[in-house]
């Protein structure tokens, strides 16, 4: 692994984290509740966006492919119609 690839990887573990902050916020104080003037929704949409860009760089450059990324998240989606109540009763 280079050094461009380890700093992709290290800028989209620290995204992660940070969405993980901004959700944690909407569990503590409401996803309309504000502080210095942005809501929490407002900051959870950066931090996802932010992340959506590192996720994007690592299938550019590579790190992983998209077909593979693309089929995960079917699968984990035909995981969450089963197994949980997203998408209403469970079957």
């Amino acid at each position: 692994m280079n050094g461009k690839h380890k700093e992709i990887l290290l800028i989209a573990q620290e995204e992660c984290a940070e969405v993980t902050q901004a959700i944690s916020k909407v569990f503590r104080f409401g996803i309309d509740a504000t502080h210095n003037d942005k809501s929490n929704r407002e900051r959870l949409c950066e931090e996802v966006g932010d992340l959506l860009c590192m996720i994007e760089l690592m299938i550019v450059n590579k790190i992983i492919n998209s077909d593979d990324v693309d089929e995960a998240r079917k699968q984990k989606l035909a995981k969450l119609k089963t197994w949980s109540n997203i998408f209403g009763e469970k079957k």
